[in-house]
């Protein structure tokens, strides 16, 4: 808790009115107050030494740094840091990965008003906060087999436009590699063909365009 007493926090999002939005509801609460605003990764770290808030609400989609890297270097600094990741990527690959790194929540931007309130107040006493709608986008794909990172790094290449002779060639691996990849990738992903297999990995969080 801050010297004023109140939850103090740091809003991290790129989008202007969003983020003077999101402020506003905060410090309309007689319990909170925003200490910061930043719009890049880089001016979030940077401001989380200044002020070292209870609370940082922070975007995964942010123009310089991944969201996730703001996080872990945040984390790596102070390992007691409550980040609550506040987004519209719903995706099970993007929730897991910033549990992993840490993230005490993780809440759409969809959410109303006071829900994102009482989720702030229960991530200040330390209680991991994720919502019905994001535990079931979590659990639906839960203990189904992921894609390993040549399989990633083969259908990154096929969104953007290169055919599997220019995989293989690209990759140092022969087209029969690249088809027996892509076998994988559809049936891991349960994608029709290639266009698919992008579509479903972007919503996953798997890869980003």
């Amino acid at each position: 808790m801050s010297e004023s007493g109140k939850i103090s926090l740091l809003v991290v999002d790129d989008h202007p009115l969003l983020r003077e939005g999101v402020s506003k509801v905060i410090n309309d609460q007689p319990d909170m107050r925003v200490v910061a605003q930043a719009s890049k990764g880089a001016e979030a770290i940077a401001l989380y030494r200044e002020h070292t808030p209870d609370i940082t609400l922070l975007d995964l989609r942010l123009p310089d740094i991944a969201g996730i890297e703001v996080l872990a270097a945040i984390r790596a600094e102070n390992p007691k840091a409550n980040v609550v990741i506040f987004t519209t990527a719903e995706g099970d690959v993007d929730i897991q990965r910033c549990l992993h790194a840490g993230a005490r929540g993780y809440v759409l931007k969809s959410t109303l008003p006071q829900e994102l309130t009482a989720i702030i107040r229960q991530a200040h006493r330390g209680i991991r906060c994720i919502p019905p709608n994001v535990a079931v986008q979590l659990a639906h794909y839960t203990g189904e087999p992921g894609l390993t990172a040549r399989e990633i790094e083969v259908l990154c290449k096929v969104a953007r436009g290169n055919r599997n002779k220019d995989i293989a060639g690209q990759l140092f691996i022969s087209e029969e590699t690249v088809k027996a990849h892509m076998k994988n990738i559809l049936e891991k992903l349960g994608a029709s063909d290639r266009s698919e297999a992008v579509v479903i990995a972007v919503r996953r969080g798997i890869m980003q365009l």
